[in-house]
């Protein structure tokens, strides 16, 4: 049966560089020495039809950063915010840094992850990270998001559906990708394809996901924007989406009460309160 290769346990790996030191509160380096087998060629491969092998890929070549929230203690499970940055390192700003920590919320970024970087691998670095904390810090299931900005927007994106099981959540900021053609709202563009989900994940994805778009009046993905919220997620039949256009906002990443929205959203039904 597919489910029994499709939706795999979180494995115990040991996979945790011996010299990473964490400090709660703090930014840290942090790099995993074993890759699940969730994010193999055949998973990946699978997961978007893809027809092409992904490139040779070792994820302890790999760095990555994360912050754990000061007030995180055994006994009370935080969820996890990973991140895929458009650029080499995965930035964020202090105030975005202090929502996550009131959400509740483990940070992690990938370095070297940035648009120059192929998909594939930008996709196995963030499932890598979610398989691998898990073994340093108690994770609730529930509230495991996946978000970016730009062109780690569009990863994000794909793999909040490709990869329903894993994530339970994603937030796109100004950059998001879809499994159809999507005609603009005012008829004169289509926008490809981009992927073809697994059609059981996709249900899954369609059923219990919660999507977020985060746009802005003055961002040039406006219009790719509304459209993939109007004639992707909302006409395929995704119980949960939410697009935010931002007044007057730019192609830039915005005021972090945009963020503490879209978490919000997200975390509607899963036992935390905004």
């Amino acid at each position: 049966m597919l489910r029994t290769f499709l939706i795999l346990p979180f494995l115990a790996v040991a996979g945790f560089a011996a010299d990473d030191v964490i400090k709660p509160g703090v930014r840290s380096p942090i790099s995993f020495k074993v890759s699940p087998q969730v994010s193999d060629n055949e998973q990946i491969k699978m997961r978007m039809h893809a027809a092409e092998t992904p490139p040779p890929y070792d994820v302890s070549l790999e760095k990555f950063d994360i912050i754990v929230p000061k007030k995180y203690k055994k006994g009370d499970p935080h969820g996890l915010f990973i991140w895929v940055s458009p650029s080499d390192a995965p930035s964020l700003s202090p105030e975005w840094e202090a929502v996550l920590a009131e959400k509740k919320l483990i940070f992690v970024g990938a370095h070297n992850s940035g648009n120059k970087r192929e998909v594939f691998a930008r996709m196995r670095m963030a499932v890598d990270a979610n398989d691998n904390i898990r073994e340093l810090y108690e994770i609730d299931d529930k509230r495991v998001y996946v978000s970016g900005f730009s062109g780690g927007a569009r990863v994000a994106s794909m793999l909040g559906v490709t990869y329903a099981d894993m994530f339970t959540g994603a937030i796109a900021f100004m950059g998001v990708n879809f499994y159809t053609d999507i005609v603009s709202l005012d008829k004169t563009e289509v926008f490809e394809a981009r992927y073809v989900p697994h059609d059981e994940i996709a249900a899954l994805a369609k059923a219990q996901g919660r999507y977020v778009l985060v746009t802005g009046e003055k961002d040039f993905n406006l219009k790719n924007t509304s459209a993939v919220y109007e004639n992707g997620f909302k006409k395929e039949g995704f119980k949960a989406v939410e697009l935010m256009n931002v007044p007057g906002q730019g192609h830039q990443p915005p005021k972090a009460e945009w963020l503490k929205k879209a978490i919000e959203f997200l975390d509607v039904g899963k036992g935390k309160k905004p």
